[in-house]
């Protein structure tokens, strides 16, 4: 006679392989902020230097057209002493500051690319927290090297030109003294370990790796 049923050795099996590819599908809901905060700054360095090819700076008529170039800008919160932010701009005006007229916007909620303390907002919405990265994710410090050279030790930047190369900022003279020529490591130190996000030079691949 045939057997149709099942025995419960068979099913106490077929019960634990279930059990072990649901633990396997279900996503991981816990929270892992340098991993977050190295994958979001490494976007938006991806993000400027699109941005830089878009927007060409070049202007045979402008003698210092290069300081005009998009750029990401590492600095301390000016109203929260020891607070990581960074904003994307394009220095218009070829001044020392981000004006709103100058930083991009988020292509999805339209917010400026800028972390700000809540006392220079004119709007809960007008800026990103999630640029705010020591507030949002726990990011001590920020550090440039190798490539990279950094204007002072508070404040550090890395731009693009049209064709995606990547500069680092000093107070040459010449739009091609900056040009990167070996790898840019930005450190973003955390109290769970670091990440070092690596921009190449010439074609501004970035990369990440964390100790």
């Amino acid at each position: 006679m045939k057997r149709f049923a099942f025995t419960m050795l068979e099913l106490v099996f077929v019960i634990i392989v279930i059990g072990i590819l649901a633990i396997l599908a279900m996503p991981n809901f816990s929270r892992h902020p340098l991993q977050e905060a190295a994958e979001q700054v490494a976007s938006h360095i991806k993000y400027t230097q699109h941005l830089a090819m878009v927007d060409d700076k070049y202007d045979v008529n402008d003698a210092t057209w290069w300081q005009k170039r998009w750029q990401i800008h590492f600095e301390d919160d000016s109203y929260d002493a020891g607070q990581k932010i960074y904003v994307i701009y394009h220095n218009d005006d070829k001044d020392t500051n981000e004006d709103d007229n100058e930083t991009a916007r988020d292509p999805l909620s339209g917010q400026l690319m800028r972390g700000a303390n809540s006392k220079i907002m004119s709007s809960p919405y007008k800026y990103m927290d999630n640029l705010m990265i020591s507030r949002e994710y726990g990011i001590t410090n920020v550090n440039f090297s190798n490539g990279c050279h950094p204007s002072s030790p508070t404040s550090s930047r890395l731009g693009f030109d049209n064709i995606g190369r990547p500069y680092f900022y000093t107070a040459n003279t010449s739009p091609y003294a900056d040009l990167l020529t070996v790898d840019c490591n930005i450190t973003l130190t955390h109290s769970e370990g670091t990440a070092v996000i690596t921009v190449h030079p010439e074609t501004g691949y970035v990369s990440i790796h964390y100790n």
